[in-house]
Order: C-alpha cells, then structure tokens, then sequence
C-alpha cells in the first residue's frame, strides 16, 4: 500500500481551505494556531508543496494548495462516505434546510431519494416559513431562496436563471388577447409574489407600459397558490418560466410572447464557515451536482 499523509494534517488542510481562516479551523478543531500550522506544515513536507503563502498571522492558500485541495476533497468525501456506511456507530446527520415551497414540490423533493441513496444517515428538517435568510446560521444551515443579488457575506450559488412571464387562465389569455393593449390590462388583476416585487416592474417596463396601473394587485407569499389562483381566473400571475413548465397545469397559459430576463435566481446560500459542517457540505456537493 502507498504511504498516506497523516489524515490530521489533511483535515487540518482541508478545514483551513473550506473556513477561509487558519484561526477559524483551529477554533473548529480544537486547536491553537501554532498546532494547526504545524500539522499543515507536515502536508507541505510529505508532498513537498508549498500550500499556504505566510504573511504574519495570515494564511493564503496559493496556486499549488488550490490545485491538491480540488484533487484530494473528492476523495476524502468519497472516504467519509465510505466508513459511514461500514460503522454502525456513526449518528444520524441533520441539516436545517430553509425551502420555498414551490421549489421544495416542484425540483428539490422529486430527487430527494437519490440523496438518500447517496447519503442514507444525511436526513433533512424543511423550513417553509418567511424570511428565511435573516435565520441562516441561526436556526436555518442553509437556505434555497429567491434572490436579487446574494448577500456576499454568505456563500452563494446560483440555480438557475429565469425568464418572467404573466401567466393566466387559458380563458382570461384567449379573452386579452395577443397584442398588449393598456386600457385591457388597466382593467386586470394581477399576482405577485410578496419576495418578488421586481419582476412585475420588469414585466411592464419590456412591454413598454412602465406605468400600467391595474385595477388591482394581489400579493401572495406562496408560488404554488399564486398558480393555483391564475388557474382559478382570478387574475395575472407574473411568475418564472420554469414554474409554468414544472406545475403542467393544462388550465393555464402564457399572455404574450414576451421573453423578460427576470432579476431573480433561486441560490443556495450558507455561512462559509458552515461548508465545513458535514451535513452542510454533503448537501451543497449533491445539489450543485444534481442540476436542479
């Protein structure tokens, strides 16, 4: 068998790349600055790279580092999972997960069994109420939400990218008709989602009726009944592309065909210092791998 680094000096590398601080890892590991520097230094001396720049107290990870972590973190995971699944010691891992409900029914819980293949002791508790984002690192882990621009103290990735369009009953679209007309559309309810007030500005300004005024605006802090509330012909919803195609209801429609770039992305989003959490990282790996 080929000879191993000192799996303590590769958590201890590994824990500094994923934290973003030495002081951060060292806290995290229970360890003083000068051990986790040690144990780092010994990685350096077994592969003979040089993996952090010093700078007084501060450590950069350089060019080399980068390099070995992208090489090496795979197949520490693939360990970790490894042993996991041969120990019968080995507790149960839980991640508090904020959710919409709509993304929650329509992308994450049609591909959740596969997580669960993949990662049978990683278990989820679903989060769906309001104001997510002010709770991550609190009572939420992590969080998959609507968002204009990601805070950047939070570490992010973007799912997806939309376009916006109104849709209605396949009654109300037939009845409106083709052309955008202001006077018709004056008199119209339209739905909007209370997290994304942006995209019925957007909507008017790429129709050119920046200052349409209808009859009314009903605000909804739940997609699916939002949906459910065009399907009805209660009014306009204006609302993603994707959540039109993915809820497949035959009782609703496009009005227009109109293609708007929408200023919203769904994102997953957590504290850095929490992608070293286990169930934090195993989540965030699947998800960005999955395609959502």
């Amino acid at each position: 068998m080929r000879r191993l680094p000192p799996l303590r000096a590769l958590e201890a590398f590994v824990r500094t790349v994923r934290l973003g601080s030495a002081r951060a890892a060292a806290t995290e590991l229970g360890l003083s600055p000068s051990a986790l520097s040690r144990r780092i230094a010994s990685l350096e001396d077994f592969t003979g790279r040089k993996m952090f720049s010093r700078q007084g107290q501060a450590m950069r990870l350089t060019e080399e580092g980068r390099q070995f972590y992208d090489k090496v973190s795979p197949h520490l995971e693939a360990l970790a999972t490894a042993v996991e699944s041969q120990s019968e010691n080995v507790q149960l891992m839980r991640l508090r997960l904020g959710v919409t409900p709509l993304f929650g029914t329509q992308r994450l819980f049609p591909r959740l069994p596969e997580l669960r293949r993949l990662h049978p002791r990683l278990h989820l508790d679903i989060d769906t109420s309001p104001n997510q984002l002010s709770r991550v690192g609190d009572t939420l882990d992590a969080v998959i939400g609507l968002v204009n621009e990601p805070d950047p103290s939070f570490h992010s990735v973007k799912l997806d990218q939309n376009t916006i369009h109104a849709i209605a009953s396949r009654e109300l679209v037939e009845l409106i008709g083709p052309i955008p007309d202001e006077n018709i559309l004056s008199e119209q309810t339209f739905l909007v989602h209370t997290d994304m007030h942006l995209s019925f500005e957007a909507w008017k300004t790429a129709i050119g009726m920046k200052n349409l005024q209808p009859m009314a605006v009903d605000h909804y802090d739940s997609g699916q009944l939002i949906l459910e509330a065009a399907a009805q012909g209660l009014g306009i919803a204006v609302m993603h592309d994707d959540h039109l195609a993915r809820n497949n209801d035959p009782r609703l429609a496009k009005l227009y065909d109109i293609l708007v770039p929408s200023p919203y992305s769904y994102c997953f989003l957590c504290r850095p210092a929490d992608l070293a959490l286990r169930p934090v990282r195993l989540f965030h790996d699947w998800l960005v791998g999955a395609g959502l």
